[in-house]
């Protein structure tokens, strides 16, 4: 009798994971995707678990970043070159390479002396001088994933050189980011300028083939928001399949959205998107010390109220996890929150006929 080696069984399709968002938020969350990554998991030695993976889980993962950032390095790269700001990109590169922590000494380091050169990061540096070479930014972005490998595709989410413009609730119009940020008075309306601005069609399919789509956490104003005024992409969000869930964050943010509840960031969210682009919410049921609290009460910032059963009259299901675990800081614990929404992935791609998930 004849015996022949049986066919290895085919590897499960990857869960495709669309992350929108920008600054510290994204990036954190992203750090925390990497681990679920084929790249990442092929990258390790032989017979070495991925750390902090729960299961067979395989994820594709791409990020969908804002552009508007005017300060700091990434501001003067901008005034001085007119160049999209690279900050961000940047710091979800780091996130995303290999070795992080090589790279982050790298891409992260900020000189501190030198005329024209004190307070630029290299990483910005390299992003700005790969896309003089290039011609194009998003060109620049590309190749640098592919030098550096990365576990994931990076998106701005406009190739425009756009800024951010805000109506407060007196109805004083502040332009830039940073304006925005700095603003004590309650935001009532954002908008990009110039607009429309057109979003990457690479974004666009990404959007309508994921599983799961996150916007959060980060700074609701200049980090969430703006990626859904791209002309294109709200709409996109809208029509994909994929389950799409806000990562409620932790702690107001002086200023932005002080005072907020997490109702109030999912309002927001929808008034400026102008359609449905949400299913969901994630909220934190970790405990916050009091010693942080207390910290964070001294500059103006509250824990968000997590109004759930008005989140539920809304029609957003709420989802619970802790993601904070025993961290010294109240910040998004990457490893609990990947977790969360990996699992939310694989419910949403194993069966979309559940109750649990209703498409928006």
């Amino acid at each position: 009798m004849a015996i022949f080696p049986s066919e290895p069984a085919p590897r499960p399709m990857p869960l495709r994971v669309v992350s929108i968002g920008g600054g510290t938020g994204l990036s954190a969350l992203l750090s925390g995707l990497k681990k679920y990554t084929r790249e990442y998991r092929a990258s390790l030695p032989a017979h070495s678990p991925a750390e902090g993976t729960a299961g067979d889980e395989e994820i594709e993962v791409s990020a969908v970043v804002t552009v508007t950032d005017d300060g700091g390095s990434s501001g003067r790269l901008r005034r001085e070159l007119h160049v999209p700001p690279p900050g961000d990109i940047r710091n979800c590169l780091v996130a995303l390479s290999e070795d992080s922590d090589l790279l982050s000494r790298l891409f992260q380091y900020r000189f501190d002396a030198g005329e024209g050169l004190k307070g630029h990061s290299f990483g910005n540096l390299f992003l700005t001088a790969l896309s003089q070479v290039m011609g194009d930014f998003t060109q620049a972005v590309k190749v640098c994933s592919e030098v550096l490998a990365i576990a994931g595709r990076i998106y701005p989410s406009t190739a425009a050189n756009v800024h951010l413009e805000a109506v407060l609730a007196d109805g004083t119009v502040v332009v830039g980011e940073t304006a925005i940020s700095a603003s004590k008075t309650p935001i009532r309306l954002l908008r990009l300028k110039p607009s429309p601005c057109e979003p990457l069609p690479e974004t666009l399919d990404a959007i309508a083939r994921a599983h799961l789509i996150t916007l959060g956490p980060g700074s609701l104003y200049t980090s969430v928001l703006p990626n859904l005024l791209v002309e294109g992409i709200a709409e996109a969000i809208a029509a994909s399949p994929a389950h799409k869930v806000y990562v409620s964050n932790l702690m107001w943010q002086p200023g932005e959205t002080m005072r907020y509840s997490a109702s109030d960031h999912v309002r927001a969210i929808l008034e400026h998107a102008g359609t449905s682009v949400l299913n969901s919410t994630l909220i934190n049921t970790g405990r916050i010390g009091e010693d942080l609290l207390r910290s964070y009460r001294e500059k103006e910032a509250e824990p968000v109220f997590q109004d759930v059963e008005i989140l539920r009259e809304m029609g957003i299901r709420v989802l619970e996890a802790d993601l904070i675990g025993g961290s010294d800081k109240i910040r998004h614990e990457p490893r609990l929150l990947a977790a969360a929404l990996v699992a939310l992935a694989k419910e949403t791609a194993m069966d979309k006929q559940s109750p649990q998930w209703q498409p928006a």
